[in-house]
């Protein structure tokens, strides 16, 4: 009996908290009409038959920095916008499961603020924000789960970062869904279910901010913020096709948002943006940076941001695989249509040859310095309600040969064997200097081993954890959808291992049609503005403004 009551006390808990987030979505006005009762497998087009032609006009034809600009000159109304943003965002809501809570009356209250200041200020001012739920919030009865049962209803402030935001004139009216531990490259939990992807509701829009992903992914907001430990901010942006940045740890402050284990300093996570919009990227580092957060959160390298350009034709290595894992068919041809690319436009393309750098020796060790507990402290929070694990939590924590327990010695071993990992992986790229060639500038390989995976089938990071282990700046980009028709099935297929294995067996075209595809550039640590220079090089090539 004492178990029934223990089940039924989570299970309240959780209801409390969706009904708070329903309690903001009732506020919507005008309520939305015409969802249809079965929702479709893409969620791309339900706005155009549910939202206002003015509320589409809003939040599709403007970029981040050009609806900055007509705010600024007060063209728009920042109401107008922020209310556009809040109904597509409860769309997003019924389409995606994508929300934690609708700052309804905050953000219109912030709004009419705004609108009435005598001149517009701030780098941001009028631009609706959304934002990961567990780093908290600006504002009164401020509540954060971080997607743990027993943090129902625990109170919570906000964060550095926010409040620089904040300081620059943004709205913040959205927050979006984490899974289980916040450990996930899917989005599931048991306070507020499964997210899932706005291309195709069978497959998921990544984690650990797929509630961001799929909000940004079908435009309930254009500019939202993630965190990334192990891919968080890049798998999702590359499952729904929009831009997402992990800058080098440290650079900007996670200083005030709620995660177990708070103090572990083996692996650093770091907030990033996620955008519809290329130069928002470099817009909000900017802006971030500018603020000299490090006079108030010492543990930042105090570091300007400093816009990179390049002089010489970008030399690019090409990572084809990591040499544990294959790609899908449409990932291959992503890269072989974007290194053609650059190499019409004149840049030097060189192979990065992963199968003698260990990618799987890096997977062993980063597991490892995820949980130096053992996954003691959320394996116990879960246990406080008696909250059920999930399988990808188990997948994580308990079926990694790496996750244990470790005394201070085993530890010490772990994060000395870290640092000799990234001393050999800098001076494999050091080496592309030698004979008196020119070093290579950026490497430019896949998110993922594919496109977005169906539900419960995250079960590789390799291709974003690897530059989490390394703290290698990353940006991801779209490039290309999922066609039928060039992506077939490889008939000479052979598993390289059990992983592989796994992984090409859950890819057939008719799965995925239209599913974005997205490609990775990566820098070495510290070399962020260079990163996202080499960005825009890239786009150029392939044809972009």
């Amino acid at each position: 009996m004492g178990d029934v009551q223990q089940l039924k006390s989570w299970e309240d808990r959780a209801s409390s908290a969706r009904a708070r987030r329903d309690a903001g979505l009732a506020k919507v006005e005008p309520k939305l009409e015409g969802i249809p009762d079965v929702l479709p497998l893409s969620s791309q087009d339900l706005p155009k038959s549910i939202l206002t032609s003015r509320e589409i006009e809003i939040t599709e034809k403007y970029s981040v920095t050009e609806l900055l600009k007509i705010l600024r000159e007060r063209k728009i109304s920042v109401e107008e916008v922020t209310r556009a943003f809040l109904r597509r965002a409860a769309l997003a809501q019924v389409a995606t499961n994508c929300l934690t809570e609708l700052l309804w009356d905050e953000a219109i209250t912030r709004a009419k603020h705004l609108d009435s200041l005598p001149e517009p200020k701030g780098a941001f001012f009028g631009l609706p924000i959304s934002t990961k739920e567990h780093h908290g919030m600006i504002g009164d009865n401020v509540t954060t789960t971080a997607s743990f049962i027993t943090w129902v209803d625990k109170d919570h402030g906000s964060n550095l970062l926010y409040d620089i935001l904040y300081n620059e004139g943004c709205v913040f009216f959205a927050r979006t869904t984490q899974p289980q531990t916040i450990m996930h490259l899917e989005t599931s939990s048991n306070v507020y279910g499964r997210t899932v992807n706005p291309y195709n509701r069978d497959l998921t829009p990544g984690g650990s901010s797929g509630g961001e992903s799929a909000l940004v992914g079908i435009r309930g907001s254009l500019l939202g913020v993630g965190g990334d430990i192990g891919g968080s901010v890049r798998c999702p942006s590359a499952h729904v096709g929009i831009y997402g940045f992990k800058p080098t740890a440290k650079r900007i402050s996670v200083f005030g948002q709620r995660a177990p284990m708070a103090g572990k300093e083996t692996i650093l996570s770091t907030p990033g943006p996620m955008t519809v919009d290329r130069d928002a990227l470099e817009l909000f580092m900017k802006v971030a940076i500018a603020a000299e957060p490090w006079r108030i959160d010492p543990s930042l390298t105090a570091k300007e941001w400093k816009p990179y350009h390049f002089t010489k034709p970008l030399k690019i290595a090409v990572q084809w695989w990591d040499g544990v894992v294959q790609l899908h068919p449409p990932m291959r041809r992503a890269l072989e249509e974007v290194v053609a690319a650059c190499r019409k436009a004149g840049f030097e393309v060189v192979d990065w040859n992963c199968e003698t750098l260990g990618h799987d020796e890096a997977w062993n060790i980063i597991s490892g310095l995820y949980w130096p507990d053992g996954g003691e402290e959320v394996l116990g929070l879960m246990k406080e309600t008696g909250e059920p694990v999930l399988p990808l939590t188990k997948f994580i924590i308990e079926e990694q040969p790496s996750v244990k327990n470790m005394t201070v010695h085993e530890l010490w071993d772990l994060c000395a064997r870290r640092d000799a990992y990234r001393a050999r992986y800098a001076k494999a790229w050091t080496d592309t200097a030698a004979n008196g060639e020119r070093e290579v500038d950026v490497i430019l390989c896949p998110p993922s081993f594919g496109a977005a995976a169906p539900h419960e089938q995250s079960r590789y990071w390799g291709y974003t954890s690897q530059w989490n282990l390394l703290d290698y700046p990353a940006v991801v980009f779209p490039v290309t959808t999922v066609d039928p028709t060039k992506d077939l099935q490889d008939p000479n297929y052979v598993p390289k291992n059990d992983q592989d294995r796994f992984v090409y067996e859950m890819y057939s075209p008719d799965k995925y049609i239209n599913a974005p595809v997205s490609l990775q550039i990566v820098g070495r640590r510290q070399y962020d503005e260079k990163v996202l220079a080499a960005l825009v090089e890239i786009e150029r090539a392939m044809g972009r403004s």
